[in-house]
C-alpha cells in the first residue's frame, strides 16, 4: 500500500511540472510578392506584363508562352482553370541566357524593365 501511495504522490507531482517549451517549427521563406504573382495570370497579363512572347506552344489545351530578355529566359505554363476553361499560369521557369540560374523576382523585373 505504501508503494502504491509513493507512486501516485509521484506521478500526480510529475503531472504538475511545467512542460519544457518546444521551439516553433520553423518556417519556409516566404515567396517574392512578384514570383508568385504570375500565377493565374492569363496569357493576355502576360502579354501586358512582358510584351509579345518569343515564343508560343500549343499542346492540347494547355500553352506554353517564353519572354526573352538580354539577360533571362521565362517560360510561362498555361492550363485551363475550373470550368471557365480560360487558360491561367500554373508554372514558371527562369533562366539565364546562358542557361544558368537566375531567380524568377531578377529576370521577372528584367523583363518588365525591357517591355518598358
Amino acid at each position: 500500500m505504501r508503494r502504491f501511495i509513493a507512486t501516485s504522490l509521484a506521478l500526480a507531482v510529475a503531472a504538475c511540472a511545467p512542460r519544457p517549451q518546444q521551439a516553433p517549427a520553423p518556417q519556409a521563406p516566404a515567396q517574392p510578392q512578384e514570383a508568385g504573382s504570375l500565377v493565374g495570370l492569363t496569357p493576355q497579363e502576360l502579354v501586358g506584363r512582358f510584351g509579345r512572347p518569343a515564343l508560343q506552344i500549343h499542346e492540347g489545351s494547355s500553352l506554353k508562352l517564353q519572354f526573352r530578355g538580354s539577360r533571362c529566359v521565362l517560360d510561362a505554363y498555361l492550363y485551363p482553370s475550373g470550368g471557365s476553361g480560360t487558360l491561367e499560369v500554373t508554372h514558371v521557369d527562369t533562366r539565364l541566357r546562358t542557361g544558368g540560374d537566375v531567380g524568377q523576382t531578377a529576370c521577372v523585373a528584367w523583363l518588365r524593365q525591357e517591355a518598358s
